[in-house]
């Protein structure tokens, strides 16, 4: 990057976009902010990203900081591949990830082609991540925050090299607690806000946000079944359960567990702890970033969701561009719909969904 470069970031009202909008201004960078609308603006309790008052509270920071402010209709877009995704997996008996997507085909999908429109080549967002220039590879590489308390690159694996060359995070050396002693330095209201909720456009159980939005064939009664094959019970629908539940399965939940949602036959199969382990995943929809592709097995660390310290696993390439992941010591509930999201020390190699426990063909 120049200095006097035109950066635009991406703002949702919070402390740490903020605060990247005023460190990048203190840089000597052009900087202007975008902020999205989208369709739940009626959600305006702190914490949420995508409130009329995060949107009011990102102007504010905007005015403060003396930068342009542009708030961008996002709705329909936000709606058809963020919403309509997150109930479609739920449906199915999947586990989603909505910001793995609201980050590629959002943030560095449209609002970075708006950002181009405003003449800034680069999008700037808070998240806890970096990005690298290989001149070996000649590949630009994704790496882990300096606050691993906080590093969000596990929601960041499935960037293109296009976005990885237009993203700048500029809280990557940087705590939370330090970008909270810089945004009240700065005088920001915002500088004790709370921390934004997962699931932006919820406000309450993701099921009952389903049936008000009537999501087809969610809710269809089925069979539940245990480990034997006997069917113990019937259930209200896929999308009230999820892999390792086993609170809110009635009678079958004496130590039992959800372990494994099957679409096909409408059926929630149950299981005791053990039955949660598994060594071996699917994993299909890859993206690789420091490197075009997998041509022979692979000595790594998995993660296979966000929380989850990532393990060693031999990844070998399988049928129609999936990946093999073999764990050395099996892990605990992997989640189909869930990333599995693969690293070499500090660095993501890459990642891709999980589609099913155990060695499908």
């Amino acid at each position: 990057m120049t200095k006097k470069q035109k950066i635009a970031v991406a703002m949702s009202g919070g402390v740490d976009s903020s605060v990247t909008a005023a460190l990048l201004l203190e840089q000597g960078f052009k900087v202007i902010g975008l902020t999205m609308q989208l369709p739940f603006t009626g959600l305006d309790e702190d914490g949420k990203c995508c409130g009329t008052k995060a949107i009011d509270d990102a102007r504010a920071v905007a005015d403060k900081l003396d930068i342009p402010f542009y708030v961008i209709n996002c709705e329909e877009r936000f709606d058809r591949d963020v919403v309509d995704y997150f109930c479609g997996e739920y449906a199915r008996g999947r586990t989603p990830n909505p910001c793995v997507v609201c980050n590629k085909k959002l943030k560095f999908g449209k609002l970075l082609k708006k950002a181009n429109e405003l003449g800034a080549a680069l999008l700037a967002t808070g998240h806890y991540a970096r990005v690298d220039y290989d001149d070996k590879k000649d590949r630009y590489v994704l790496k882990k925050a300096k606050d691993l308390s906080k590093d969000q690159s596990y929601f960041l694996f499935s960037l293109t090299q296009d976005q990885l060359k237009s993203a700048v995070f500029p809280l990557t050396d940087i705590t939370k607690v330090d970008t909270r002693r810089i945004a009240k330095r700065l005088g920001m209201k915002i500088h004790d806000k709370k921390e934004s909720q997962e699931i932006c456009f919820l406000d309450g159980k993701y099921q009952d946000f389903m049936k008000r939005r009537g999501v087809p064939g969610a809710f269809r009664e089925g069979d539940i079944i245990d480990a034997s094959g006997a069917v113990t019970g019937r259930h209200q629908g896929l999308a009230h359960y999820t892999i390792g539940q086993r609170k809110g399965i009635g009678a079958h939940g004496k130590l039992r567990y959800v372990t494994e949602l099957d679409f096909e036959k409408n059926a929630v199969l149950i299981g005791s702890a053990e039955d949660l382990m598994h060594r071996v995943i699917m994993v299909g929809d890859i993206n690789w970033i420091d490197r075009s592709g997998l041509a022979e097995p692979l000595r790594a660390k998995a993660r296979i969701r966000y929380k989850h310290i990532e393990q060693p696993a031999l990844i070998e390439p399988a049928p129609s561009g999936r990946v093999k992941v073999t764990f050395d010591r099996p892990q605990r509930a992997p989640a189909p719909g869930q990333a599995a999201v693969f690293y070499d020390g500090d660095t993501v190699l890459g990642g891709g969904i999980i589609e099913a426990n155990g060695d499908v063909h």
